[in-house]
């Protein structure tokens, strides 16, 4: 089945209505987490792509790839089934994959880092993006579900505390932005995660993991900042 989208598409809806689409704009570099606002035409800019040629790879994206999440049916469930799903998949993952590749970080940057200086930039930036996600999971699972959780059961914000639901959700896409940005420059830096010719196995094994990390954590933004909390945001407005 081939698919047409339109250049004013928003890349983000483009995405929920087919999933394998994800693939393609991971292969081109196109940010349809944090940007999945932009429309398709802005986002392949941005990414420095003709917007006729990612158009010619999404017609063959096809709907049927199971090893894609389908953001549809997420989204038709409840948002405590939805919450149940990023903490039991993206958060475990997130975390597992942090330590598994703080380790292999440190190693290759010292057996590495004088053949490639890019490395001291790329430990940095890792271990930044480290410093930063642990604890926003943290803040989501302990002060930010527990109230969606809550609201989806007809609580009023009042009982919160914090004044809406508005203030946590921004400071959480803040935070995915600054997330978004670290993952690009890692990206460019490690040349789209390529291993150099001299890389070892520890090499590959820290590339392939800062690699698994951007997907996961494309997908993970995604499903908060254009499912999730638009849905909170829309019941907490309908219980006031």
């Amino acid at each position: 089945m081939r698919l047409t989208f339109e250049s004013t598409e928003r890349i983000g809806d483009i995405v929920l209505a087919c999933p394998g689409t994800m693939r393609v704009f991971e292969r081109l570099g196109l940010d349809y987490c944090c940007g999945g606002h932009r429309s398709l035409a802005e986002a392949a800019a941005l990414a420095g792509q003709d917007v006729a040629e990612v158009q010619g790879a999404l017609a063959g994206a096809g709907t049927g790839d199971a090893a894609v999440a389908d953001p549809r049916a997420l989204a038709e469930g409840g948002l405590r089934d939805l919450i149940a799903h990023i903490e039991a998949t993206h958060h475990v993952f997130t975390r597992t994959e942090l330590d598994r590749v703080a380790p292999l970080m440190e190693k290759v940057a010292q057996v590495h880092g004088a053949g490639h200086p890019e490395l001291a930039e790329v430990r940095e930036l890792f271990f930044r993006l480290r410093a930063d996600l642990l604890p926003h999971l943290e803040k989501e699972e302990r002060i930010l579900f527990p109230y969606i959780r809550t609201l989806e059961g007809g609580a009023a914000a009042c009982e919160a505390c914090f004044g809406t639901v508005r203030g946590p959700v921004s400071v959480m896409q803040a935070e995915h932005e600054e997330a978004g940005e670290i993952l690009r420059e890692l990206r460019a830096l490690t040349r789209g995660f390529q291993v150099p010719e001299d890389g070892c196995a520890t090499y590959r094994s820290l590339l392939m993991g800062l690699e698994a990390l951007e997907a996961d954590l494309h997908l993970h933004i995604y499903l908060e900042s254009h499912i999730l909390f638009p849905r909170a945001i829309a019941l907490e407005d309908a219980n006031a």
